[in-house]
């Protein structure tokens, strides 16, 4: 596997991480759905080099998980806002805070907490089943190969390992 040609692997997860998979990246989406749209805002909330910035957001743009849009002419100046692509991404960085606020916390608690508008009660982010309703955890998810899935390498086993190939853990 090359990680500079993550997004070619027939693999979600490393495909996924070839457009997202860097803190900076993580840290501009998390701004994003924090509301900030503007380079000196990603810049002045992050604290990145301006090449850093530039280079991560023309990224998520070529990526279509970010849309660049003009608010002004004399200088042009672009606001950067996230697609549906984007959108899409924050069950993704809600799972991420989540396990940093069970697993990361220090004395002084969360630092953000979230609220559901539509009931008004903060919440956690939970996985549920699309099928069923009912919250997935990793032990009860059985993995098979897809229509994508790489062919089986000829020397590729799963003896030994206690666990048939479509019982893994995703």
């Amino acid at each position: 596997m090359k990680w500079d040609a993550l997004e070619e692997e027939p693999c979600s997860l490393a495909r996924t991480i070839g457009v997202i998979g860097d803190r900076w990246t993580l840290l501009i989406l998390r701004e994003s759905f924090l509301r900030k749209r503007r380079f000196e805002q990603f810049q002045s909330a992050l604290g990145i080099t301006r090449h850093l910035l530039a280079e991560r957001l023309k990224k998520l743009v070529r990526n279509g998980v970010l849309r660049r849009v003009p608010y002004q002419d004399s200088p042009k100046r672009y606001e950067y806002i996230l697609t549906q692509k984007g959108l899409d991404l924050h069950p993704i960085l809600m799972a991420l805070v989540h396990w940093g606020d069970t697993h990361m916390l220090d004395e002084r608690g969360r630092p953000l907490l979230h609220e559901h508008k539509k009931c008004g009660k903060l919440f956690d982010p939970i996985m549920v089943c699309s099928e069923c309703g009912e919250p997935v955890f990793a032990k009860e998810v059985i993995t098979r190969p897809g229509p994508g899935a790489r062919p089986p390498r000829p020397n590729s086993s799963t003896e030994g390992s206690g666990t048939r190939e479509d019982e893994r853990v995703a």
